[in-house]
C-alpha cells in the first residue's frame, strides 16, 4: 500500500484540507479538458486523473514512481482511463498527440523543469494548452518555519521567475493565484440548477499567495475568469470545531503526559542529587588521578626524553658502525681479491709442480735404471779391478821372486836377460 511521505498525496491518509487544495486544482483543469486528449504529468496516486477523466476524451497519467503507477492502476480504472511509467522530461509520445498537458505540484520536483515545459510544447496540438502549478516559494519558506525545506523539491519559484520560465517557452500565458479564503455559503435544501458566486474584488499579491497557477497556450486564449471551488466539506467552523476537538483531546493527552514527566522528573531530580554527590566523589578521585597522572605524564616525559636522547646517540653509533662496517667490507673485499689472486697463484703452482714433479718422476725413474746400470757395471768393473789387482799382487809376487832370483841377478851383472 502506497503511504504519504509529503512527496505525493494519498487520499485518506491527509486532512481535508490538504486533499481539498489539491482537487481544487484539478477541479479547476476539468472545465478545459471536455471532450479532449490529456495528458497529467506526475500524476501520482492517480485521483486527479480520474477527475479528469470524468469529462475527458482519453486520459494519460503518468509518473516516474513505479510504486504510485501501481497503486493509481489499482485504484483507478475506467476505459478512457491509462496510466504508464514515465520521466516528465522525456515524454514517450510522438508530437502534437495532446490537447491539455496538466502538470500540478510536480515542476519543482524537476532538476530539468526547462526540459519538461519543452517536452509539453512538443506534445502538445497548436491549439493546445498547459495548466502548470507550483507553490510559491516565499509563502512555502515562510509557513514551513522551523522545519525546514522541503526535501522532495529541487527548484522553488517566485512569482516572477515562474513568469519568466512560461514565457520563455509558451507566447501566451495567464497567470492565477491560488489561495484559501473565508466564506459563507447558502446551499439549498432541494438541490437547484444554478449557482451563484460573488468574488469580492480586491488587489491581487502574488508574494503572499498559497499556490500558482497558469494556463499556458501557443495561441491567444480567451476570457480570464476566476475560479472559486467549494468542496462537499466545506463547512469551515465545523472543520474548525472538529479540529479544535481534537486539539483539546491532543493537549489533555500531553498535560497526561505532562504530569507524568513532572513526577519522573522529581524522580530524576532525587537520582540526580545522588548521581551528583556520586559525581563529586568520583570527581576528587578524578583530580586526584589526574595529579598522580601528571606526575606520571612528567616522568614519561623525562623519559621520553631520555630515550630520545638516547636514540639519537644510537642513531651516532649506528652511523659510525656502518662507515666499520663499510671499512670493513672493502677490506674483505680486498682480502677475498687477494685471496682470490693467490688461490690462482697455488693453482697455478700446483699444476706447475705436478707437471715437474711428473717430468721428474720419469727422470727419476729413468735414472735410477741409470743408476741401476751403473751399478752393474760398478759391480763388474770391480770384479774387474779385483781381478786384476790379484793378477797384479801375483805378477809382484812372481816378479819378487824373479828379482831375487840367481840367474836375472846374474843376468844383471853380465848384461843379460829383461830389465825388470
Amino acid at each position: 500500500m502506497a503511504e504519504f511521505t509529503g512527496e505525493r498525496l494519498i487520499p485518506g491518509q491527509v486532512d481535508i484540507d490538504l486533499l481539498n487544495e489539491h482537487m481544487a486544482r484539478y477541479t479547476f483543469a476539468v472545465r478545459l479538458a471536455r471532450g479532449k486528449r490529456v495528458l497529467d504529468a506526475g500524476c501520482g496516486a492517480g485521483y486527479g486523473t480520474a477527475e479528469l477523466a470524468s469529462t475527458a476524451e482519453r486520459v494519460t497519467g503518468i509518473d516516474v514512481a513505479a510504486d504510485a503507477v501501481e497503486f493509481a492502476r489499482a485504484h483507478y480504472a475506467a476505459a478512457n482511463l491509462a496510466f504508464e511509467q514515465a520521466s516528465a522530461t522525456a515524454l514517450p509520445f510522438p508530437d502534437a498527440s495532446f490537447d491539455l498537458v496538466v502538470a500540478f505540484e510536480m515542476i519543482e520536483h524537476l532538476e530539468d523543469w526547462r526540459g519538461f515545459l519543452a517536452e509539453a510544447r512538443r506534445v502538445l496540438t497548436p491549439s493546445g494548452q498547459l495548466i502548470v502549478s507550483t507553490p510559491n516559494r516565499l509563502y512555502y519558506t515562510e509557513s514551513r518555519g522551523a522545519h525546514g525545506a522541503n526535501p522532495f523539491h529541487v527548484h522553488e519559484f517566485d512569482f516572477a521567475e515562474f513568469s519568466d520560465e512560461l514565457r520563455a517557452v509558451f507566447p501566451h500565458v495567464s497567470l492565477y493565484l491560488e489561495n484559501h479564503v473565508e466564506g459563507v455559503a447558502f446551499t439549498p435544501h432541494e438541490p437547484g440548477n444554478t449557482v451563484e458566486a460573488r468574488l469580492d474584488a480586491g488587489e491581487t499579491a502574488p508574494d503572499e499567495s498559497h499556490f500558482f497557477v497558469a494556463v499556458c497556450a501557443h495561441r491567444p486564449q480567451l476570457g480570464n475568469p476566476a475560479f472559486l471551488y467549494v468542496p462537499r466539506s466545506a463547512n469551515v467552523l465545523r472543520e474548525r470545531e472538529r479540529h479544535i476537538a481534537a486539539l483539546e483531546k491532543e493537549l489533555a493527552l500531553k498535560d497526561g503526559w505532562l504530569n507524568k514527566s513532572q513526577a519522573d522528573l522529581a524522580e530524576f531530580d532525587h537520582e540526580h542529587q545522588k548521581l551528583l554527590a556520586l559525581f563529586r566523589e568520583q570527581k576528587e578521585e578524578l583530580e586526584a588521578s589526574n595529579r598522580w597522572a601528571a606526575e606520571l605524564n612528567a616522568l614519561v616525559a623525562e623519559r621520553d626524553a631520555r630515550i630520545l636522547e638516547l636514540q639519537r646517540e644510537l642513531a651516532r653509533d649506528q652511523e659510525n658502525a656502518r662507515g666499520v662496517v663499510e671499512g670493513f667490507n672493502r677490506k674483505i673485499a680486498a682480502l677475498e681479491q687477494e685471496n682470490r689472486e693467490k688461490t690462482q697463484w697455488a693453482l697455478d703452482t700446483e699444476k706447475r709442480l705436478t707437471a715437474e714433479i711428473a717430468r721428474l718422476s720419469e727422470e727419476l725413474v729413468q735414472a735410477v735404471a741409470a743408476i741401476g746400470r751403473a751399478e752393474k757395471e760398478l759391480e763388474e768393473r770391480t770384479a774387474w779391478a779385483l781381478r786384476l789387482d790379484r793378477e797384479k799382487g801375483e805378477l809382484e809376487q812372481q816378479l819378487a821372486m824373479v828379482r831375487l832370483s840367481r840367474w836375472v841377478r846374474l843376468g844383471r851383472k853380465v848384461g843379460l836377460g829383461p830389465a825388470l
